[in-house]
């Protein structure tokens, strides 16, 4: 399928969304949006782009349907519901979930798209704003070789990798592995440069050091230089965050898995939420450590 000429929607034009359905407008499809704050919406409407008033009128007469809302239950609402894209979306349509959701939920909307003679994907998303802003994301995804070579090429424009990593429910899986990857490298250079001031060293000139060796991260060289320049807006949102660590705390538990560094992970997340920072980037974590909150 070509990128060019289609008739796309995107649902969710928030921190990322915006980013990505902006490279596909520019990459010549014909994008209709839709977003909770209409705000949000509004740099890709002067851009070119179409505005629809619910999911339901944006998904209507589109080739592919992505989106990227907030919470499993969104993704739920805004796929299974009466007014839901499933229904509201036309027959052969393909509808692209970019949200990092529930596994379970991605088998659901896929066998109920299937069911109604449509086509779905999740496809969770790596790289932050940054990524989304220069289409360099890694895109992870569950779902049939056919579905995926057709939206390959919508990928290609938003992302710098795109893997099936197989049926539906694989993607959403890569991403809470990639999660708690995350999580770990997070917790270890916050750790990390802290430790590095309480020596009395200048936290920029250790990063120079260990930026470029084994501990090298993309949290490390990309989220510490934030922090130390007091820069915690939301690149990822904290809240978010949560709430993929819970997803895959659960699904952790239903394999019979224990993993403690996730768990320790959770719970400082958690903190974060009680302390009114959810709205801020993953990295505020930085500054509860750094006040002794934690």
């Amino acid at each position: 399928m070509r990128v060019s000429g289609s008739n796309i929607a995107f649902i969710g034009t928030g921190v990322m969304g915006a980013s990505m359905a902006g490279h596909l407008l520019k990459a010549g499809a014909r994008v209709t949006v839709y977003n909770r704050t209409r705000a949000k919406a509004d740099a890709l409407v002067n851009a070119g782009a179409l505005w629809a008033d619910t999911p339901a009128h944006a998904a209507a007469g589109a080739d592919v349907v992505f989106t990227m809302v907030g919470y499993p239950a969104d993704v739920e609402a805004v796929y299974l519901g009466a007014d839901g894209i499933v229904a509201a979306s036309k027959p052969g349509a393909i509808l692209v979930d970019h949200t990092t959701s529930d596994p379970v939920l991605a088998t659901r909307i896929a066998d109920a798209a299937k069911a109604a003679g449509r086509s779905a994907l999740d496809a969770p998303v790596s790289g932050g704003d940054t990524g989304a802003r220069n289409a360099t994301l890694s895109i992870m995804v569950g779902g049939d070789d056919a579905t995926f070579a057709a939206v390959k090429p919508f990928f290609d424009v938003m992302g710098k990798t795109a893997v099936l990593q197989g049926g539906p429910g694989a993607g959403q899986y890569t991403k809470m592995a990639n999660q708690i990857a995350v999580a770990g490298s997070l917790l270890g250079a916050i750790e990390s440069i802290l430790y590095a001031q309480k020596a009395g060293l200048d936290a920029h000139r250790v990063l120079d050091s260990i930026g470029g060796g084994a501990a090298q991260s993309a949290q490390l060289v990309g989220m510490v230089p934030r922090m130390l320049s007091g820069d915690f807006e939301p690149g990822f949102y904290a809240k978010h965050f949560l709430k993929d660590l819970r997803i895959a705390l659960d699904s952790a538990r239903l394999m019979g898995m224990k993993l403690p560094l996730l768990e320790l992970a959770e719970s400082l997340f958690k903190r974060v939420s009680d302390e009114g920072f959810g709205d801020k980037g993953t990295q505020i974590l930085y500054r509860l450590y750094q006040n002794g909150q934690l």
